[in-house]
């Protein structure tokens, strides 16, 4: 008989910056979030002092330096490799075909055995060992209850593995636990549901299926049988996106079109990046810039701009050129922009060519462009980059705590004395 588990990690960004400052131990993390705005991670310790995820930093300014609270500004160079190195951790020890990666943080596993809650603790404590980073695991008959069994694997479970497949357990967690807390299930459904007079997870799994499809859809009776024990939801295999988006929101406030065009230059030469990671091209990009529509004060203005190709490609110089005319044509002067951003589009596979009557791809840029990513990834992110992308980047977000690239950066390297 198999179980589903899903994998954790525990206050992952926080837990990243640990990693490699072990005197941060025990100590409160907090990490900010583009342009240092708002606290999206939080270690246990700033947790305890009342300090909200998603609060604007400022307003727990005066609190995180009372408490000497640790800041960080957002590293997602080294949190994406960290999550890399947690997966393929998981590898190691989960067949290919039974881990689904969930999120930067998440994956869920399907194990099967007769010791499934002793091989989930090696596998939490091999991560531990082998990446630094800590995890809890929720194991259970279905997805849905496998991300309930891990919610209390955070809090109660020793050795952070929580086992949820007997069925006494199983009424024990879902009595407690409020249906807007169920996996899948979205502030409008939880609101419905209360209406309904059902209040808890327990509640909705006693429900009646066919009252519950007619009421909400087949989505909220799927989540009644998982519920129920009964697996709905299998192990799904990794899909290619059908469209890439890059945004970031400036440091500051630009006007120079100039700098326009670093900054959506470097969009779109990482969404080309993504593009190539999974083996595939675009035939459409669209740009957008915007203002800071939060700036009452200021004039506001916000345009995108559409473009189709003869052929699909990956080809960054090339679409990096055609972004630059959508921004010109789109462009206004007099405005304090805020943000710009890239979005590939009509993706397909690079096993499939569509044949054109005055155009085709050239394989000698497909070349260049796979010899560029092969130095990137050997040197260093940006080591070789397009001349349009800028060197200064004044227009890029605020991290002033940004810790080191300790993983992805030879510079960054921690050094032992």
């Amino acid at each position: 008989m198999h179980a589903f588990g899903l994998i954790d990690c525990n206050n992952f960004y926080a837990s990243c910056e640990r990693v490699f400052q072990p005197k941060l131990k025990n100590s409160p993390v907090v990490v900010l979030s583009n342009n240092d705005g708002c606290i999206i991670a939080r270690s246990e310790e700033a947790k305890s002092l009342g300090i909200p995820m998603g609060a604007p930093y400022y307003k727990y300014k005066d609190c995180i330096e009372k408490n000497h609270v640790n800041i960080f500004s957002s590293n997602y160079e080294l949190y994406g490799d960290m999550s890399e190195r947690v997966m393929d951790s998981i590898r190691l020890m989960v067949e290919k075909n039974n881990i689904e990666v969930y999120s930067i943080d998440e994956a869920f596993i399907k194990l099967s055995g007769d010791n499934i809650s002793e091989y989930a603790k090696k596998i939490s404590s091999n991560i531990m060992q082998w990446t630094g980073i800590p995890t809890s695991i929720g194991i259970s008959n279905t997805k849905t209850l496998s991300k309930i069994a891990n919610h209390v694997a955070k809090k109660i479970a020793e050795e952070n593995v929580f086992d949820m497949r007997d069925e006494k357990i199983k009424e024990k967690v879902m009595k407690k636990l409020p249906v807007n807390k169920i996996w899948g299930i979205s502030t409008g459904w939880s609101e419905k549901l209360r209406n309904l007079d059902i209040h808890t997870a327990l509640e909705l799994r006693d429900a009646d299926s066919n009252f519950i499809r007619k009421k909400l859809g087949v989505v909220v009776e799927r989540i009644v049988l998982e519920l129920r024990g009964i697996s709905c939801l299998d192990i799904e295999k990794y899909k290619n996106k059908k469209s890439i988006i890059v945004s970031k929101s400036f440091g500051t406030l630009i006007t120079d079109i100039n700098l326009l065009e670093q900054a959506l230059s470097n969009h779109v030469a990482r969404a080309c990046e993504k593009l190539r990671i999974q083996n595939s091209k675009a035939k459409s990009i669209s740009i957008f810039i915007q203002t800071n529509k939060f700036r009452k004060d200021l004039p506001q203005y916000k345009a995108s701009k559409h473009h189709i190709l003869e052929l699909p490609s990956s080809d960054t110089g090339k679409l990096i050129k055609i972004s630059k005319n959508l921004l010109n044509i789109i462009f206004k002067n007099n405005y304090l922009y805020s943000k710009c951003g890239v979005t590939l589009q009509d993706i397909s596979s690079n096993n499939y060519e569509q044949k054109h009557m005055f155009e085709k791809n050239d394989p000698i840029i497909d070349t260049l462009m796979k010899r560029v990513d092969s130095l990137n990834s050997y040197l260093g992110k940006n080591s070789v980059f397009h001349a349009s992308q800028g060197t200064t980047k004044e227009w890029k977000m605020k991290r002033k705590n940004l810790s080191p690239c300790y993983t992805t950066n030879w510079k960054s390297l921690p050094l032992v004395r």
